[in-house]
């Protein structure tokens, strides 16, 4: 507790019995029980005044808490005497993990979302095949929720570190915390991932990620006809199963909107010219009326999309990197 380094048992072969002779370190937090020891007598400490140290490192929350949590919001005094509303606090950047930062805050403030994670025992009972790493990504999702929203923090700012990590062995090294990543990338795989570490099958109910953020819309795809073909060519495709509307059924958890390419000129003072548009511009992607050309390697398509069910949460996200052939450009 002096330093804040982690070392593993208090046996006299271990770390902590060998640092705790060497620095004069006494006192230790086992992380898993929340009890405290003296090494190198190794014996428990009890002592009332260390409660605030365990709340910190594992909030706990009743329902009656939850229920008015943002009905009484107030601001709240630190350890080190900083003033922060819970909630509100910063994620460290520990290096460029600012895109993941973002998704995290912002599903922090999604209240059925939180209100599920302050409560561990929601989800701490769902069993998964042995050995599953995916279990362990609610668990330090529910951490963090649970540290973000602490009204009796010891700092102003919480470390998603060990979230990070999670995010970084579920994702097989995809999502690191060294590497900057694509935000809207890591939105996807957590919240399908969490959905399948709780337990989610495809329906709607089967968890809290789908109860909250799954919508239904059609997508309506059809084949362009090649710009070679002869009229009576084109009345003889049309009339064929391939080049015939289809339509499907499709879920979603966010939408995704397409924003007007970047001008090719600059203005007059030689800046970047940034067009204005309206969101209900945008979201005319899916009145099911507009169509727009999707191209593959060896075809193109036609397709509209039309809204069926919203969420009770709708995630839009912009889309803002394009791959070309050499590079990912930013809009």
């Amino acid at each position: 507790m002096v330093c804040g380094k982690y070392f593993q048992g208090r046996g006299t072969n271990t770390h902590a019995y060998t640092h705790s002779l060497d620095t004069n370190h006494r006192v230790y937090l086992n992380l898993e029980t929340l009890k405290f020891y003296c090494l190198p007598d190794n014996y428990e400490i009890i002592d009332p005044s260390l409660d605030d140290i365990k709340y910190v490192l594992k909030p706990t929350y009743t329902t009656d808490y939850i229920k008015n949590i943002d009905k009484a919001a107030k601001m709240s005094r630190a350890f080190d005497d900083t003033t922060y509303y819970p909630g509100i606090v910063g994620l460290n950047n520990i290096k460029a993990n600012d895109y993941e930062n973002v998704i995290l805050h912002a599903l922090s403030h999604v209240p059925p979302l939180r209100n599920y994670f302050l409560r561990e025992e929601n989800y701490a009972g769902i069993k998964r095949p042995p050995g599953d790493k995916l279990s362990l990504l609610p668990k330090r999702f529910g951490e963090l929720i649970r540290k973000l929203w602490n009204p009796k923090a010891f700092k102003a700012h919480v470390s998603p570190h060990e979230m990070l990590q999670a995010s970084v062995l579920c994702s097989e090294r995809k999502f690191q915390i060294t590497k900057q990543g694509d935000a809207s990338e890591f939105l996807n795989f957590l919240l399908n991932t969490l959905h399948i570490a709780l337990n989610g099958t495809k329906k709607t109910s089967s968890s809290i990620v789908y109860r909250i953020f799954r919508g239904r819309m059609h997508e309506y795809t059809r084949k362009v006809m090649p710009v070679e073909t002869t009229e009576e060519e084109r009345r003889v495709l049309s009339e064929s199963d391939q080049y015939q509307e289809k339509m499907k059924d499709l879920p979603f958890l966010y939408l995704t909107l397409d924003l007007p390419a970047a001008p090719l000129y600059r203005d007059e003072l030689m800046q970047n010219i940034i067009p204005q548009v309206p969101l209900s511009v945008l979201l005319t992607k899916f009145n099911g009326a507009i169509e727009k050309e999707y191209k593959t390697y060896n075809e193109n398509f036609m397709k509209r999309f039309e809204l069926v069910r919203l969420p009770p949460y709708l995630i839009i996200m912009y889309k803002r990197f394009h791959k070309n052939q050499w590079f990912v450009e930013k809009n």
